[in-house]
């Protein structure tokens, strides 16, 4: 899937949530999204928290 396709989808999920399940169901699915996002982005080696250099 491209970004455009992911986006969509993404979008689509959070206007179905927001539409049947209210406010609160559209912010869990909203950083649901966000934190399965971000251990897709380590698991796949494009984010590394460990490369932090000393300052």
């Amino acid at each position: 899937m491209n970004t455009v396709t992911t986006g969509l989808a993404a979008g689509m999920a959070l206007g179905f949530a927001g539409y049947f399940g209210g406010f609160w169901a559209f912010l869990l699915v909203l950083v649901l999204g966000a934190v399965g996002a971000i251990v897709g982005l380590v698991l796949q080696g494009d984010l590394d928290f460990r490369s932090r250099r000393n300052r």
